[in-house]
């Protein structure tokens, strides 16, 4: 599905109505399938364009309205051998609102990598270009790493180039009882690494040959994949940190060995938040939104 001369940019024309219908004026929120959070009680609410725009397969990129379920983005990708590293469910724009990066960052790096470029609406009602095209260097601030996670308080995704990557001729889960820190220093470029404090779950993406090899150096075995990650608590710690739950009782968390994420059933402990950060964070959200008026109460 690549992209011709006289293919009409309907996505241009997208985001203009949806500026139009955000507006300059009165309190508003998004929502997209509400899988990942849903839309302000007693808000205005906009929902943002639906649809690809085109696929270009040679450039590992895609253009796509925010709107757009994941599942769909995903299924045109697989007619060429790409995918995104984008979790599964709800639309692009909610994960990329969102921010949480799916269980195989460890292997593709965090979601945010993934979008090269997003046309946005301010609060101000207009349409507002960010990053390129292309998968290179950016140069001066890079404004589409401040808006994913920012969960629409600074702006509204409407379309968005994302980048692709190839569809791994096979992939794997297997589990092993060993120490989970002595296992990944002798695997090569998992895609995840998951520890509950007994077991282990490693999955590997690859030439099946290749991955069968290592699974039989390493000691482990097939397996369906991991258990039921806790839905309670998302804990954010450093990689080194994730030691100190060695502690901890088996089974009541699930932790991303390599990249500090921890599934738990208990809220994290109480960290007190630096006041340079918690400022610096109010005088972003000011500068793109002085009256507060785009998903108000999320920032707070």
């Amino acid at each position: 599905m690549g992209m011709s001369s006289t293919e009409a940019n309907f996505l241009d024309a997208a985001s203009e109505r949806f500026a139009t219908e955000v507006g300059a004026e009165g309190e508003v929120t998004i929502a997209g399938s509400g899988t990942r959070s849903g839309a302000v009680d007693g808000v205005r609410l906009v929902h943002a364009p639906v649809g690809i725009e085109w696929v270009q397969p040679a450039e590992m990129t895609i253009k796509c309205g925010a709107g757009t379920p994941v599942e769909e983005v995903d299924a045109a990708l697989r007619e060429h051998g790409q995918r995104v590293v984008i979790p599964s469910g709800g639309t692009i724009g909610g994960a990329l609102a969102v921010g949480q990066s799916g269980i195989d960052r460890l292997g593709y790096g965090p979601i945010r990598d993934a979008l090269l470029q997003t046309h946005y609406v301010s609060a101000a009602g207009e349409v507002v270009k960010a990053g390129g095209p292309t998968v290179k260097n950016v140069s001066g601030f890079d404004l589409c790493r401040l808006l994913v996670g920012s969960r629409g308080t600074l702006g509204f995704f409407s379309d968005v180039i994302l980048r692709t990557r190839p569809r791994a001729q096979a992939e794997q889960w297997f589990m092993s009882e060993r120490d989970p820190w002595e296992l990944i220093a002798e695997l090569y470029r998992p895609i995840s690494v998951l520890w509950d404090g007994a077991t282990v779950w490693v999955h590997l993406e690859g030439h099946a040959d290749d991955i069968a090899a290592e699974a039989s150096t390493t000691g482990m075995v097939e397996t369906d994949g991991p258990s039921t990650l806790p839905q309670q608590a998302r804990w954010s710690m450093s990689p080194s940190e994730l030691e100190s739950l060695r502690v901890a009782t088996p089974g009541s968390f699930v932790a991303e060995i390599g990249v500090g994420i921890v599934h738990h059933t208990r809220p994290a402990p109480n960290r007190e938040q630096d006041a340079a950060v918690v400022e610096m964070n109010r005088r972003i959200r000011h500068e793109f939104d002085p009256a507060g008026r785009l998903n108000p109460g999320l920032a707070d």
